[in-house]
């Protein structure tokens, strides 16, 4: 058994805010795009639910596959930001997809999430107790942005991405690494009193891209692979400056990296689901290719995978 995306699917809110909404604390356009390459991102409103994002995006992924419904007993939602304290976002996705007895729950690693998320989905497959596996990654940020802090405020954004892992035979092996250091947990947080992230951003840089250059790394020497065997890196959208920093680590040409995070800002979890959803939508992705991610967040948590896709109507 071996497990490889078959379909994608995203949704973000309808709310877009350009950079001049941070005027206001002292944070220009020009300051925002050089620091972080982000130009606008999605706001959910005040009122609005994730759950609709991530029914949204899970239903395109499983449409795009040409899979049915009764395929998936299996739902894994990555998220920080859900609607309810309990229970999670997973449940009601399955439901309003009519999976309603597939097993379905969150998982929190923040905005590496989704690659935990992948590596599990992954793991059923290989190991025969699944089919097929929906995965999705759904993040209201704003909900614990504080929007007066310059440093983060400008970062953050909503949206939700979703792939459907499946058996296929001819696909590449996929492979994971992940690993977390909860000594680190003081630069980047929310605690439950405040309830806002609070981030040294400098030390966070210098993490994010150290442990997902080595976690890379280590995936495709696991594999016996280069980076002329990848045919598409997505790394956590984070920063600009990151994923090429970490693209630069590992010798990866410009025209296997992607980057949305101009569009999207940090949607943390939801964040390379998003963006492979774009690469299909740009056309850099074909019907069948070899894809490498790697995402940091708080935690301090991090991974990489390497994993085919393979598309229906490509």
């Amino acid at each position: 058994m071996t497990a490889a995306i078959v379909g994608i699917g995203a949704a973000l809110p309808e709310r877009t805010v350009p950079n001049s909404h941070f005027d206001r604390i002292g944070s220009s356009d020009e300051w925002i795009v050089k620091r972080t390459g982000i130009r606008e991102r999605r706001f959910l409103a005040e009122d609005g639910h994730l759950a609709d994002l991530a029914v949204a995006a899970a239903g395109s992924a499983i449409e795009s596959s040409g899979h049915r419904a009764d395929d998936i007993r299996h739902v894994v939602v990555a998220t920080t930001t859900p609607d309810r304290v309990t229970p999670g976002l997973a449940v009601e996705v399955a439901a309003r997809l009519g999976l309603a007895h597939a097993a379905a729950f969150d998982l929190h690693a923040a905005c590496a999430g989704f690659v935990y998320a992948l590596d599990h989905g992954g793991a059923l497959i290989e190991s025969g107790r699944a089919g097929a596996v929906l995965v999705c990654g759904a993040e209201a940020l704003t909900r614990i942005t504080d929007r007066e802090d310059r440093s983060t405020a400008v970062l953050l954004g909503d949206g939700a991405g979703a792939v459907l892992l499946a058996d296929v035979p001819d696909a590449p092996a996929p492979y994971f690494h992940l690993g977390s250091d909860g000594r680190q947990i003081p630069l980047l947080y929310a605690d439950r009193h405040d309830r806002k992230l609070r981030m040294d951003g400098p030390e966070i840089f210098v993490h994010a891209v150290e442990k997902m250059s080595d976690a890379a790394r280590r995936v495709l020497d696991r594999q016996e692979l280069t980076c002329d065997d990848i045919d598409l890196f997505v790394a956590h959208q984070a920063n600009a400056r990151i994923v090429r920093a970490v693209g630069k680590e590992l010798g990866l040409p410009p025209e296997r990296l992607f980057l949305n995070v101009d569009r999207v800002a940090n949607t943390s979890s939801a964040s390379i689901p998003i963006a492979l959803s774009h690469a299909l939508r740009e056309g850099r992705m074909g019907r069948t290719g070899l894809l490498a991610v790697a995402a940091f967040g708080a935690g301090i948590t991090w991974g990489a995978g390497v994993l085919g896709w393979r598309l229906a109507g490509r």
